[in-house]
């Protein structure tokens, strides 16, 4: 699948879809990496370690220093990959290093399906 980048980087690790927009702000938590968002159809699972495929990001602009903080803390998605990448999340990538990409049909995707992500290109390959 080809995108465009949003933020440069190799990542290659275990693919969590959603089709549901996430809010990093209130939504996940920073210090452990799993979404608390109430009815989220990811609530209780943890997004640290993996390929983060998701819509859009809604909500607060504080939405990017929590994408910080889990880098910080060792808990942030390897990659993430949009269908359309909002500014929140673009600052987020950008400022904790994560790579990147949208423009994709997140539909192709599945939770479980190993990814390789080249962000530089802006392409992702379906490794198994």
């Amino acid at each position: 699948m080809k995108g465009r980048t949003i933020f440069k980087g190799k990542a290659r690790g275990e693919v969590l879809m959603t089709s549901e927009d996430i809010s990093f702000y209130g939504g996940c938590d920073p210090e452990t990496g799993v979404i608390v968002e109430k009815g989220h159809e990811l609530e209780g699972k943890s997004v640290s370690g993996k390929v983060l495929a998701f819509p859009t990001g809604k909500g607060s602009t504080v939405g990017s220093y929590v994408l910080y903080a889990l880098s910080k803390a060792g808990k942030a998605p390897l990659a993430i990959i949009n269908e359309s990448t909002d500014p929140v999340v673009a600052v987020g990538c950008i400022i904790s290093e994560i790579p990147a990409v949208d423009k994709v049909d997140i539909k192709k995707l599945k939770t479980g399906q190993k990814v390789e992500v080249d962000a530089a290109e802006g392409v992702i390959s379906i490794v198994s």
